[in-house]
């Protein structure tokens, strides 16, 4: 039983983490997401590599390849998004988004860190 939650907490995270990469993907446009970033302060390089962590991270949860290590990589891209959306106050719902979702979602990437990768990985000495 507590294998089946572990994989299901893991395949939520990567899907997820994989609709927000594709979000910026196929919504905001990836030059998009890079002005938004830039508007921030940001360098756009930063942009574009965290879509490449959430596309690739969210496919490598979903497949359980190397969960530990891609839960903890993804986790200062949340609290990247965490520090973005700070001003806009706790909640998410909050206009532009507030900093309590990614804050959440940045403690289950470790929570999965610690817990492994479940049942259905690819790499299951490293999940």
């Amino acid at each position: 039983m507590q294998n089946n939650a572990i994989t299901l907490l893991r395949l939520t995270l990567g899907v997820a983490t994989l609709a927000h990469g594709l979000l910026k993907v196929f919504v905001f446009t990836v030059p998009g997401t890079v002005a938004f970033f830039e508007s921030l302060g940001l360098p756009a390089v930063l942009a574009y590599l965290t879509i490449l962590a959430e596309v690739g991270g969210g496919l490598a949860l979903i497949l359980g390849v190397y969960t530990r290590w891609v839960s903890l990589a993804l986790v200062p891209v949340l609290l990247g998004a965490a520090w973005a959306h700070a001003g806009n106050g706790w909640v998410f719902s909050s206009e532009g988004g507030g900093w309590e979702y990614p804050v959440f979602w940045a403690l289950a990437l470790l929570a999965q860190a610690g817990l492994g990768g479940g049942r259905l990985v690819l790499s299951p000495r490293l999940a």
